[in-house]
């Protein structure tokens, strides 16, 4: 029998340690690169983190701190395969795999914004913008909707772990897992479209909401669909 109460201990212990562990680094990066933002966006308020630093007003400013910027981008890669890591030690086979690596993905990012309020009082509300990733492109959106990411991600990797435990494990056949991938482009995209402005100094344009709902639908209702095929053990 799959072990569920065990890795699910496991699971939330390591995204609430390591989520914490991430809020922690974010504060020091943001006093520390606070000058250099201060220099060139005077009446900015602390709390606001728009508009970014350009790379040419990063050197000019701050050329020592460049090389935080490539060690964030290199942190950013390491987080992801730490908790691929972890998901892996706990998991059996790759459906397992993928569940636990959403469980602990949306624990360590819900409680990453948490720790930030705890400690920055920051973000102000859900709607607050934030720097979601770096990696290929800056990614931006409102905190709500990572969250919500988050959450989704928690149920639908519990939903399959207790499913394995009950000895009803999920059939999730190619069409689903394709329905979750096209979700997942949605999202991203969602998050992405506004690359070029954000990189060129420039303030959040409106979330593109209709593009994250729609990814949100495909992949929560493509997945949900594979709990509708009877399998066996």
């Amino acid at each position: 029998m799959f072990p569920f109460r065990r890795v699910m201990i496991a699971l939330l212990l390591f995204g609430v340690a390591f989520g914490y562990l991430e809020g922690a680094v974010v504060t020091y990066l943001r006093a520390l690169h606070e000058p250099a933002r201060l220099r060139y966006y005077p009446d900015r308020a602390a709390s606001e983190m728009f508009p970014m630093l350009t790379l040419d007003q990063l050197r000019t400013a701050a050329p020592a701190q460049e090389q935080t910027l490539y060690a964030e981008i290199g942190r950013e890669a390491a987080t992801i395969v730490m908790l691929a890591a972890i998901a892996l030690a706990v998991a059996r086979n790759g459906r397992q795999w993928a569940a636990a690596f959403a469980i602990v993905f949306g624990v360590w990012d819900a409680v990453f914004y948490a720790t930030l309020k705890v400690l920055l009082n920051w973000p102000a509300s859900l709607l607050t913008w934030d720097i979601l990733f770096l990696i290929p492109l800056p990614w931006v959106g409102p905190v709500i909707a990572p969250v919500l990411v988050s959450l989704a991600m928690i149920a639908g990797g519990t939903w399959c772990l207790w499913r394995e435990a009950a000895g009803r494990p999920l059939r999730v056949e190619r069409r689903h897992s394709a329905g979750v991938l096209v979700g997942a482009f949605f999202i991203i995209v969602s998050f992405t479209l506004d690359h070029r402005n954000i990189m060129a100094g420039g303030s959040p344009q409106p979330f593109h909401w209709g593009v994250f709902a729609l990814g949100m639908t495909i992949g929560m209702v493509s997945y949900g669909s594979a709990g509708l095929i009877r399998t066996r053990a």
